[in-house]
């Protein structure tokens, strides 16, 4: 006498409908990594065709809709994400534990979570292709703006950072004239509660160096200020552009003169200009090109950090010259960024950070990885040079 079996089976139909609903979403990271390639062998596609054509219009339109939210997505969405995998993990166990009563087996319930999983990953991979990883190959910003860069002596880079030394003092002088705020170690201070008037003061300096060079323009205002910006401190972070949400999200528990440059150099990566480097001389730009004294006293302070530590690598003797010229303020506003960074050094967590975000820079072509950084100094000397030609 037969029986009938008791051993789950696959519902055949509804497995292939769901692997149709799927297909779109599997087949997105290879059309993600066709692109990524086509970006990396063809500038030009992705200069003139990618970045100021399609980024610039998806990015102004997302970049619109989180603008809207007063607090950062990116910072919701990271401290989500622990209760989502839990929620994800009982819902699998669930699965596991019914399959039986559902007619389904525990290798069928398996390969369905992991083309669910893959499909989120690729919709993430399609997603940050498109909205950061084509413009790491885009036109180089030396290229854009003309500027010629070029082997210099070391003459070179102390002429450079001497300018930078007195346009700062010169800065700081009339922020302390002008009746600006300071903190008890008499640190240049910001009015953090004032955020928007900052960010208003940042996209008007965008504007007035869009003029000169158009691909700066564009009407980008979403930039967050992180409530967890200690956590950032302790990576030894100071901003990061989300290509998810397309938010500049800033720390704004670092000392306060940093606090407009780093905005500027986020800001940056939201115009599609993802190297470091470049974020960094478009920060200086920007800030130099502002109204605002404090703006511009934070993107000369970031290039003269820039350029005396380059400075002191190639001739200690031409630093301690420079160094002579520093104000007893600008020399207050060291001091405290000095002593609030030491605290986080050679932690586990700012190693780690670090040996993370170095990977994520060789990964998208800046072989130089965290070190991709110094070479706004690079730039900052094209451009003292082509400002100095006569």
């Amino acid at each position: 006498m037969l029986k009938r079996s008791t051993q789950p089976t696959i519902n055949i139909k509804w497995y292939k409908a769901f692997l149709r609903r799927r297909v779109f979403l599997l087949l997105l990271a290879p059309v993600a990594f066709f692109f990524l390639r086509l970006a990396k062998i063809n500038p030009d596609f992705a200069e003139l065709i990618y970045a100021r054509k399609i980024y610039k219009g998806v990015s102004h339109a997302l970049s619109f809709l989180s603008d809207k939210l007063p607090f950062s997505l990116m910072e919701i969405e990271i401290k989500l994400l622990p209760f989502l995998v839990i929620l994800g993990l009982v819902y699998f166990i669930y699965q596991i534990v019914s399959r039986k009563k559902k007619g389904r087996t525990a290798g069928y319930i398996i390969t369905l979570s992991l083309i669910n999983i893959v499909c989120i990953a690729s919709v993430l991979f399609f997603f940050y292709v498109s909205m950061a990883g084509i413009n790491y190959h885009r036109y180089s910003f030396a290229k854009i703006s003309g500027y010629d860069i070029e082997k210099s002596s070391a003459e070179d880079l102390y002429n450079m950072t001497l300018d930078l030394s007195e346009r700062a003092a010169k800065v700081r002088t009339l922020i302390e004239q002008g009746g600006g705020e300071f903190t008890k170690d008499g640190s240049v201070s910001i009015d953090k509660s004032n955020w928007e008037d900052l960010v208003n003061a940042e996209v008007v300096a965008y504007a007035k160096t869009g003029e000169e060079y158009p691909e700066l323009k564009g009407d980008y205002k979403s930039v967050k200020a992180v409530a967890s910006s200690k956590v950032m401190s302790a990576m030894e972070i100071t901003g990061i552009f989300w290509p998810f949400t397309m938010e500049a999200n800033v720390n704004t528990d670092v000392v306060d003169y940093s606090i407009p440059a780093t905005m500027c150099h986020e800001m940056a990566h939201l115009r599609g200009f993802m190297r470091e480097d470049e974020a960094n001389f478009i920060a200086y730009l920007v800030c130099s090109n502002s109204d605002n004294l404090v703006l511009q006293y934070s993107g000369l302070m970031l290039a003269l950090t820039y350029a005396g530590n380059q400075l002191y690598n190639q001739s200690p003797e031409y630093y301690e010259k420079v160094r002579a010229t520093y104000t007893t303020e600008m020399a207050a506003d060291l001091r405290a960024d000095y002593y609030y960074w030491v605290q986080f050094e050679d932690t586990v967590i700012s190693t780690a950070s670090n040996t993370v975000n170095d990977s994520y820079l060789k990964a998208n072509s800046q072989s130089d990885g965290v070190k991709s950084y110094g070479r706004m100094v690079d730039l900052l000397l094209a451009e003292y040079k082509a400002n100095h030609q006569n």
